[in-house]
């Protein structure tokens, strides 16, 4: 499958969820400037059961999560597009709304993860996947590696 055809709406998302034969591994975020601490998370989701769809905050939802008025440095085509080239990413969907709660809704995923920054009690969609049998998993995070330290070293406001 090319990494356009991984690019979907939400209502394709939903129809290509149905012909899924395992479990549906879901994670969500920004993905802004791509970095080690993504990847990892989006191996230690996909390990976590059969197929991997990550919502993708679009670029207006950034803007209102107030990252930055710089945010997100990289269009949100470009971030689904880097994310739909991983061999470990099986869908992407961006979403418009401030929280990715529809769009979990929509997809019923079997396996919900975040990152362990991530209290259990503040995982949007945790209680709808738990409701209908599926796990959450906190992922530990890489050190060091986040898009805020990544951009704050590029600007030399933090050291190697």
């Amino acid at each position: 499958m090319s990494t356009d055809e991984k690019i979907r709406a939400p209502e394709d998302a939903a129809r290509w969820r149905e012909r899924q034969r395992g479990p549906v591994v879901f994670t969500n975020g920004v993905f802004d400037l791509l970095h080690v601490g993504h990847v990892a998370l989006l191996e230690a989701a996909r390990a976590e059961g059969g197929a991997l769809v990550v919502g993708v905050n679009s670029d207006a939802s950034v803007r209102r999560l107030e990252k930055g008025t710089d945010r997100p440095i990289v269009p949100e085509r470009e971030r689904a597009r880097l994310l739909a080239a991983l061999a470990c990413v099986d869908c992407v969907v961006l979403f418009d709304e401030d929280t990715p709660l529809a769009l979990i809704e929509r997809l019923r995923p079997d396996v919900l993860v975040k990152g362990a920054d991530y209290a259990r009690r503040a995982i949007v969609g945790a209680d709808q996947v738990e409701g209908w049998g599926g796990r959450v998993v906190r992922v530990p995070l890489v050190k060091g590696a986040s898009t805020s330290q990544l951009l704050a070293r590029l600007r030399g406001k933090a050291g190697r």
